[in-house]
């Protein structure tokens, strides 16, 4: 009798399982069809950065790039192959890319829709210009664990094609001071290799630029000659605090505050021209950001000292009428800071009719602050002038006045494309490819 009874439960459990697999397989894909569904209504289907790309012919539905997403479902199975379907929540991990197990899977810039300009790099970093290379923000990584990488990298390739030294220049010049240009300028110490870095501004790069306080996401990442991280999250203030650290235990130099202006190809090396001196290198590293010269709104009164293109501190605004102009990531977390503090009464500016093209997370905070009255949006409106004291904004063919003291321009950063033409770097336009 107890063998029979062995049996019969062996037999029924031998069933249930397939049942429970099948009732979890439906709620996932249940669940990934209403994120998309959601993202769809929400116009939320364009990736901000770097993104997966999935080839449904080798797609085989196992879902281990769903699981491996550090920053959660952000790719689902439908129909028995993945999907992206938070697309505006993916920042380019590639996780996803290393745990498919078909390949089918490739980490692209831009979507058919909308192009995005990237210059032109080899796998080695290397541009079309023979001895310029590039890594980070520059080149499509603005994630700071992809730009340590590839910092550290770049360095490596570099060190490998020098097969000989000069000892009358640098072996590389690094350009720029972000998480890319700190994670060469580490790794090109730790190869012993003479190393000159140059930032414009001070150590930190694009992330000095952030709002205090703003939480930089991270995933656990290997700084060279410092060891592993293990954070995922951390604000501006603790990551440039972990910079100066980490650089005044390795005892690296960085030179702040010296701004490049040109390089010149000079018999097999390079001269770079900078605002302090002039150096000679054998390779150069590009690891600037692509923010480059902040894109302006080109109408009257813009010269005016009330208009700004970052927030750095937004406690200065209490109690002020500000206008935050764009509707991006940068501009909706400027206008929530913004709206933080006593007294200050947002306004934000965006030409179009939603929200299409900032994270999740932004969308539903915007959304809750825009319901509490916390933050004015004028979709389709476009700033006509900059008064003194007012902004003259034009809204679906009315024209009027809203009081003003400051104005705060998001709209995006145009690549130094004088600079990267006129040293020979070609750039392309990825429409969904890599």
């Amino acid at each position: 009798m107890a063998q029979i009874l062995i049996y019969a439960f062996s037999i029924g459990l031998t069933l249930l399982i397939p049942v429970i697999y099948y009732r979890n397989y439906k709620r996932k894909v249940r669940i990934a069809r209403e994120k998309l569904q959601r993202a769809t209504t929400l116009g939320l289907t364009e990736p901000i950065s770097l993104h997966p790309k999935i080839d449904p012919n080798r797609c085989i539905g196992v879902g281990g790039c769903v699981k491996a997403c550090p920053e959660g479902e952000i790719l689902g199975i439908i129909d028995g192959r993945a999907e992206l379907v938070s697309p505006s929540k993916c920042i380019g991990h590639g996780a996803c890319q290393l745990a498919c197990p078909v390949d089918a899977i490739s980490l692209v810039f831009g979507t058919e829709r909308r192009g995005v300009e990237i210059p032109y790099v080899k796998p080695n970093f290397e541009t079309n210009v023979e001895g310029i290379f590039i890594a980070g923000e520059l080149g499509g990584m603005g994630l700071i664990r992809n730009a340590i990488t590839q910092g550290a990298e770049a360095i490596d390739y570099i060190a490998e094609s020098l097969r000989d030294r000069d000892p009358g220049m640098f072996d590389v010049a690094i350009i720029g001071a972000g998480p890319a240009g700190i994670a060469a300028t580490l790794e090109a110490e730790k190869h012993g290799l003479r190393y000159l870095t140059l930032e414009q501004d001070d150590i930190g790069g694009t992330v000095l630029s952030y709002p205090r306080q703003k939480l930089v996401m991270t995933q656990p990442m290997d700084i060279p000659l410092w060891g592993k991280f293990k954070r995922r999250a951390i604000t501006k203030e603790e990551l440039i605090e972990l910079w100066m650290e980490i650089l005044q235990k390795t005892g690296v130099d960085i030179r702040t505050f010296e701004k490049v202006q040109d390089i010149d190809r000079e018999d097999g090396a390079y001269q770079i021209i900078s605002s302090k001196g002039e150096y000679l290198a054998r390779r150069v590293l590009l690891a600037i950001g692509r923010r480059g010269t902040p894109r302006k709104l080109g109408v009257p009164g813009e010269r005016s000292p009330k208009v700004a293109y970052k927030l750095i501190e937004p406690e200065q605004y209490q109690r002020k009428k500000v206008l935050v102009v764009g509707g991006g990531d940068s501009a909706v977390e400027a206008a929530l800071s913004l709206a933080d503090q006593p007294g200050t009464d947002v306004t934000l500016s965006y030409r179009r009719a939603a929200f299409t093209r900032i994270r999740e997370e932004n969308y539903d905070r915007i959304h809750e602050a825009m319901s509490r009255d916390r933050v004015h949006v004028l979709y389709e409106s476009r700033v006509l002038e900059i008064q003194p004291t007012s902004v003259l904004i034009e809204k679906q063919g009315t024209e009027f006045v809203i009081d003003n003291d400051y104005v705060f321009v998001f709209i995006g950063g145009e690549l130094p494309f004088q600079f990267l033409q006129r040293i020979g770097i070609q750039i392309e336009m990825k429409y969904g490819e890599r």
